[in-house]
């Protein structure tokens, strides 16, 4: 329900939204904030189950995270473009059969380079000479006895460590792991990779928690489509409201109101908050009452990554036919990386990749000399490169709808931070994928935490109003449910 009047004092004391909500609503309202994967989970849930369901994003797209872009003439996903996780038991599974959705595998399970193989990598120094393949592979083999000590180190040590001040006291304790010239050049470039992964440089990244997390099995697989259309299919039937930011949330004893920027009121039985964490930690909603401190604590308790892409459209190919080109450095911040789409799509298309503290300085940069940087590292490995004929640039962590990509665990971490996250506070509720426990930063785990908030959000408002089996939840469609037997369509070139 939507109002206009000044009535946050009468929602407050839960009086006049009880008249509402008695006289004109006979379906309990529920209001989701956020038009990422989670808050479309959440809403296709709910809706699915005869709720009311009104969704509000601020952009003028859905998505969030999610942004598959189709000027190039060919879907170039600029925000999440893998499934970690090629497997019958990714919860999204499903729902990419039905779909029809292909999927390249770039890399196996245990991948040292996490959603990359070795053998799909070619790297340049910074001159543009190519590093020999033997001495990737062996660095790769150090990198990864270096990981297995952290472990000593993290027993030996009480309190948390970063990544970075193990690995440095692991090449204190054993010189012999430690590499010179281009072979130290090539282990910056481990580094960087696992940087990307976590979208934080090592320094911050905590040595207790990073190996923590639960990756599906069957490796990584690149949207050969792209990631939309599951945002599209869930967003079927949903009342969608785009252009529409909140900037206050108050909660009643009885109902919830939400606030947009232009005054619009929204009344609703509950309410469900899958914005990004970065959002909540820059304040920009309001919260009557005032978030409870342990609520706090647990949103300033998380990190949150940045990750860019600079994508490039050209008219020919004059790169050799791997899927990732690398850049080594002395130091893993200014290293580099182009994944490349051809190999997987069969359109000229690199895009250039960089997180943590590199990638939020790239956005200092006009979109201009961002493509000028990028072709000049492009150049040093291939003299012939061409210009691009067309280019995209991402922007994330200085983005207002999401200020970073996704969370990663800081040094000292508390190990209840993502119970109290998730947490519910009177009729609202909290999704996100800074809530998953096990699958922080991914695409399915935000979908799963959607899923989550809205189970537990349908439960409370049935408790409420004394019919707890009066609605039946239904997880996904009954035609996706029936797809399980359609095999995921997954290649390899």
């Amino acid at each position: 329900m939507e109002l206009k009047d000044s009535i946050f004092t009468d929602l407050v004391d839960g009086h006049l939204a009880s008249l509402i909500h008695g006289s004109c609503i006979s379906t309990p309202t529920v209001i989701v904030i956020g038009g990422g994967i989670s808050g479309m989970a959440a809403a296709h849930i709910l809706h699915n189950a005869s709720l009311k369901v009104i969704l509000l994003e601020s952009r003028n797209r859905i998505g969030g995270r999610i942004h598959t872009d189709y000027s190039f003439g060919t879907p170039v996903d600029m925000g999440a473009s893998w499934l970690h996780g090629v497997c019958n038991e990714n919860p999204l599974a499903p729902l990419i059969r039905q779909l029809g959705l292909k999927l390249y595998r770039t890399s196996g399970d245990n991948s040292v380079l996490y959603d990359h193989d070795l053998e799909s990598c070619t790297l340049f120094d910074m001159e543009g000479h190519q590093v020999p393949r033997q001495m990737v592979i062996e660095v790769g083999d150090v990198f990864m006895k270096i990981l297995k000590e952290t472990d000593k180190v993290r027993e030996e040590h009480t309190n948390d460590l970063s990544v970075h001040d193990a690995i440095s006291i692991v090449l204190e304790k054993h010189p012999e792991l430690r590499q010179e010239g281009r072979a130290h050049q090539v282990l910056q470039w481990y580094i960087c990779r696992m940087e990307a992964w976590f979208a934080a440089d090592a320094d911050m990244i905590s040595l207790k928690n990073w190996d923590q997390e639960h990756v599906l099995s069957g490796g990584h697989g690149l949207m050969v489509q792209g990631y939309y259309p599951i945002v599209k299919a869930l967003a079927k039937d949903i009342d969608i409201r785009l252009n529409h930011r909140v900037v206050r949330i108050s909660n009643g004893s009885s109902n919830a109101m939400v606030t947009t920027e232009d005054g619009t009121n929204f009344i609703a039985d509950a309410i469900i908050v899958t914005v990004p964490l970065g959002v909540l930690k820059a304040n920009l909603i309001e919260f009557e009452p005032k978030l409870p401190d342990w609520k706090v604590s647990a949103i300033s308790d998380l990190g949150v990554g940045n990750e860019n892409k600079i994508a490039l459209h050209f008219d020919n190919v004059f790169w050799p036919n791997v899927e990732l080109l690398g850049v080594v450095a002395p130091t893993s911040y200014s290293c580099g990386y182009f994944l490349n789409l051809h190999k997987a799509t069969g359109n000229p298309i690199l895009v250039y990749m960089a997180a943590g503290r590199f990638s939020y300085d790239l956005e200092k940069l006009s979109d201009s000399s961002l493509v000028k940087f990028v072709m000049s590292q492009l150049r040093n490995m291939f003299p012939n490169a061409t210009d691009p004929i067309q280019y995209l640039v991402s922007r994330w962590g200085t983005d207002r709808d999401s200020l970073g990509c996704y969370c990663y665990d800081i040094v000292g971490k508390p190990e209840d931070v993502y119970e109290r996250l998730r947490a519910p506070i009177g009729n609202i509720f909290f999704g996100g994928e800074a809530v998953s426990i096990e699958n922080e930063g991914s695409v399915h785990g935000a979908y799963s935490a959607g899923i989550m908030a809205a189970e537990n959000c349908r439960a409370h408002i049935m408790q409420k109003i004394g019919s707890i089996d009066k609605i039946k939840m239904v997880p996904l469609s009954n035609q996706v449910i029936e797809a399980t037997t359609i095999p995921l369509q997954i290649s390899r070139m």
